[in-house]
């Protein structure tokens, strides 16, 4: 059945009360609770959220859908949502979750910079005691959020959240090595990798990027097929392309409008891109959420 019309990728809000730009909460949802069409249509509907975000399933399974990629994700484990990604859950069993979500100005820039770095991440299962160093950090800092009437109600609440942040951030660069350990290639195409995001829309050529990094563009796109193999002509596609996927199946936006979106003044251009890459017209990518 189709749904509602829309514009937008809807994006869910912090519950955050008292304009910290700190949302933190823990909740348990009982799969009973979600037998009504409508609230299975909220708890479901795919979203992008306000803040970069971090979910840590205490209890429970949930399956769950990131950028069209799904996973079955089972406790103890930590996701992470970068505010540009768009999810929602597919299904779950009785859950227990804690939630914190920041934005930018409430983070600690250099956090910030390493949020970037690790995104897109895939959900973390924790060991023991990951689990519970994190718990432990996380319930000091729920305590400290329902602290409203101290003095110190705000910095505590900051401080606190940006520590679990940094610990969380850290349990992700160990998972995926530190980055002085890894060779140079790898280093390139992670720099890469963050200016690809700030700036997929304007810069689409290879060479541009080689200037951001001051190295030739041979250089580039030998790192970046050393780390991924996919050539730098490659990853930018592909970076657009799945904006574009995004806006395709989460809005109504004409193929048109997306295409503008994204840069590409060149409608027809941009159309023969997105079936070079896909295999499938803009229009029958967007057909397949009905079927």
């Amino acid at each position: 059945m189709p749904k509602k019309s829309r514009k937008y990728i809807p994006t869910n809000l912090m519950m955050d009360d008292l304009g910290q730009g700190i949302s933190i909460d823990k909740i348990s949802f009982r799969n009973s609770d979600f037998n009504t069409g409508e609230l299975y249509e909220l708890a479901t509907e795919s979203h992008r959220d306000s803040g970069y975000t971090f979910h840590f399933i205490q209890k429970g399974t949930v399956h769950i859908e990131i950028d069209f990629q799904k996973y079955i994700i089972t406790s103890p484990t930590i996701v992470y949502m970068h505010p540009n990604q768009v999810h929602r859950i597919l299904s779950f069993t009785d859950i227990t979750v804690c939630a914190l979500s920041m934005n930018k100005e409430k983070l600690n820039p250099d956090y910030l910079d390493f949020l970037e770095e690790i995104s897109p991440s895939r959900p973390l299962l924790l060991n023991k005691p990951q689990h519970i160093n994190i718990f432990t950090s996380f319930s000091l800092c729920l305590n400290f959020s329902k602290q409203k009437s101290n003095k110190l109600y705000q910095l505590l609440l900051k401080d606190s959240s940006n520590t679990l942040v940094a610990l969380l951030i850290s349990e992700f660069l160990n998972h995926n090595n530190a980055e002085n350990t890894l060779p140079r290639f790898e280093i390139i195409a992670k720099n890469f990798k963050q200016h690809l995001e700030k700036n997929y829309v304007i810069l689409k050529r290879p060479s541009t990027y080689a200037q951001l990094l001051n190295i030739s563009t041979h250089y580039l796109n030998e790192s970046i097929k050393s780390a991924t193999g996919l050539s730098v002509s490659q990853q930018i596609q592909d970076r657009i392309i799945l904006e574009a996927k995004r806006l395709l199946y989460h809005s109504d936006k004409s193929v048109k409008e997306i295409a503008y979106e994204l840069g590409y003044e060149d409608y027809p251009y941009f159309s023969r891109l997105f079936t070079k890459i896909t295999g499938m017209t803009a229009l029958t990518f967007r057909q397949q959420k009905y079927e």
